[in-house]
């Protein structure tokens, strides 16, 4: 073999390993979208999208499993936004991680992405918010409590249990925070309406007429 083959040969063995070495690496991978933007925000970490995603207006919202008035939003608000705008293709959302209420805010965000490593997103996001405690850090959301929504939800556990022990997805959860702030989010629920042409931010669990009013003047 000549000099040149040689090297071609050192290049494509070292290609093949780093590929070999990246696919079994039990490290923190990401969604292939990097991409992903909404106004002037990153999603490219957060939730699966929620509804059609050619919709022409995205729902952005900073929650953490934590807080109550994300509680107060999910069931009081959201229901009406999912019958008249995201079940109808005029609107979708996405959920990004703004963790910082308590010491098990992260590992609850961490769980509904290893949740959604079986296609089990947004069901295991409800049974969060579904389940909710009033006190923060009470023990509702601790490692043993997240494993049981997992159970609860016919998940594959040692594939479960593996990737919430090993925090795969803590760096994405840090990411998602650091979002919120570079936004000016400053509490939770925060929300940004992103139109075709605008974009408005809606701090709190605000009624579903604000919402309304200002997605119907994007459409």
């Amino acid at each position: 073999m000549n000099k040149k083959g040689a090297i071609l040969g050192i290049v494509v063995i070292s290609i093949i390993i780093g590929i070999a070495a990246f696919a079994s690496s039990p490290s923190e991978t990401y969604d292939l979208d990097m991409a992903r933007t909404h106004g002037d925000i990153s999603t490219a970490m957060g939730s699966p999208i929620l509804g059609n995603p050619l919709a022409p207006i995205t729902i952005v919202e900073f929650g953490d499993y934590q807080c109550h008035q994300c509680y107060n939003w999910f069931h009081n608000t959201k229901p009406m936004i999912m019958r008249d705008y995201i079940e109808t293709g005029k609107a979708n959302l996405v959920f990004v991680d703004f963790a910082f209420l308590g010491k098990d805010s992260p590992k609850a965000s961490q769980a509904t992405y290893c949740a959604d490593d079986q296609g089990k997103y947004w069901e295991y996001h409800n049974s969060l918010y579904t389940s909710q405690e009033s006190k923060i850090d009470s023990g509702w959301a601790n490692s043993e409590r997240l494993k049981a929504f997992a159970f609860n939800l016919d998940l594959d556990m040692a594939l479960f249990n593996q990737c919430l022990d090993s925090e795969k997805y803590s760096k994405r959860i840090q990411y998602n925070s650091q979002q919120a702030r570079d936004n000016g989010v400053r509490g939770t629920p925060g929300f940004f309406i992103v139109g075709p042409d605008d974009q408005k931010q809606i701090a709190g669990a605000q009624p579903f007429s604000v919402f309304q009013r200002i997605m119907d003047s994007m459409v």
